[in-house]
């Protein structure tokens, strides 16, 4: 086996209740030459797939499921600039320059990213973010944190325990308050990416697994289950946490994450529908849908099998609840939908985006972090500056180390 497979989720996600996008597809009847091979149909491939046909690129996407239908269906969508390290512990394991600009990088992704999704109907709404002390920062951590973050030109505030109770209700003894972030229903914001890629030419052929691949300097050959086989210039691997072997892994690790969101309640969210995480590991992160339900995520641990991670669905639902119920109280903290899913984690709370060391036409995202869409960005951004040029001076920031 060429890869990994896994369950990638479990439960019922909020995004599933409108029903999963259906996408035109093909079955691999024959050989086929592109351009650009990516593997993997979830919102990574999706926005990879946009940037690169609208570059010029004849692109065709294989994916061994229907497309949409893995862990982008379990994403909770906050897409936050900030990342999932702080800028204070970043700049002390990759150093403050690098830190510095990885941070200002991925800030940057976020209104790229709103550029890019404009025009297609997703849900997309502008929001503040609200990080919370926790144990991992307490208050006077949390504050050196927002001076650190101004430091670098990055707008944000530090509220103190007593602010924080006026503006948002909320009893913690901190918080940095930062602005342009947002929030977005992530199948359509994918389904929307691959239905413009296809009206560019791109071509999805699923369900297709990606059994061998064999790569030379200027070409590579990826052969399917079927025995047809792809021809590309270049190979992306897009395919989330279902890793393929040739892929490095050191630094990177699978956790389960659980889920879920309640029933729509919009007169009794706190002020702004601000997204809310915490300086905590693990950390609890919530936002608003449009329709006013909350989403509420975390409870991570690491992955060890699916049955393990669903065993515990039960009792992680009611400790979501619990910590929902008690942060605000005055919320309906019943959940209506609850999921589970796999989800990234690396040392340095960074992806590793860019070309696979001795294999010069294959790349890969490893989009891990809780950054994942806007990561997904950078990615593609970066992958367009190998391909087509000019190289992206941020490349070596994300390169497989």
């Amino acid at each position: 086996m060429h890869g990994e497979h896994r369950d990638l989720r479990t439960g019922r996600t909020v995004w599933e209740a409108g029903g999963l996008p259906l996408l035109p597809r093909s079955d691999l009847r024959r050989n086929i030459e592109t351009d650009i091979l990516v593997v993997g149909a979830g919102i990574t491939g999706a926005i990879v797939a946009d940037v690169l046909t609208q570059a010029g690129f004849t692109v065709a996407i294989a994916e061994r499921r229907a497309p949409i239908r893995g862990s982008t269906v379990a994403s909770t969508a906050l897409l936050l600039g900030e990342i999932d390290t702080p800028l204070t512990i970043m700049a002390d394991r990759i150093g403050r320059r690098d830190a510095a600009r990885t941070w200002l990088r991925s800030r940057r992704a976020v209104p790229d990213l709103a550029r890019r999704a404009d025009g297609i109907a997703c849900d997309w709404a502008q929001r503040d973010g609200l990080y919370l002390a926790g144990d991992v920062l307490d208050a006077h951590a949390l504050k050196k944190e927002a001076e650190a973050r101004q430091g670098i030109g990055w707008p944000c505030e530090y509220l103190g325990k007593d602010q924080l109770r006026r503006d948002y209700g909320i009893a913690r003894d901190g918080a940095i308050r930062s602005r342009d972030n947002a929030e977005v229903d992530p199948v359509r914001l994918a389904g929307g990416f691959l239905r413009r890629a296809i009206a560019r030419g791109a071509r999805i052929f699923a369900p297709v697994e990606i059994t061998d691949v064999r790569p030379s300097p200027r070409q590579v050959t990826a052969r399917a289950r079927n025995g047809f086989a792809f021809k590309a210039s270049a190979l992306i691997y897009a395919s989330g946490y279902e890793l393929p072997r040739l892929v490095p892994r050191a630094g990177h690790r699978v956790v389960s994450t659980w889920a879920m969101a309640t029933t729509p309640q919009p007169d009794r969210l706190w002020s702004s529908r601000c997204l809310i995480w915490e300086a905590s590991d693990p950390y609890l992160y919530m936002r608003s849908t449009r329709d006013g339900r909350v989403v509420i995520g975390g409870e991570d641990e690491d992955f060890s099998n699916e049955a393990a991670r669903n065993a515990l669905m039960g009792q992680k639902m009611t400790a979501l609840e619990r910590k929902l119920q008690a942060l605000f109280p005055a919320l309906d903290a019943r959940a209506e939908f609850a999921w589970a899913g796999s989800f990234g984690d690396s040392r340095t709370g960074l992806p590793a985006i860019g070309r696979l060391r001795g294999k010069p036409s294959c790349f890969a995202v490893l989009g891990f972090g809780g950054n994942g869409i806007t990561f997904a960005m950078i990615a593609a951004q970066l992958l367009r500056g190998h391909l087509r040029g000019p190289r992206d001076p941020d490349s070596n920031l994300f390169a497989f180390k």
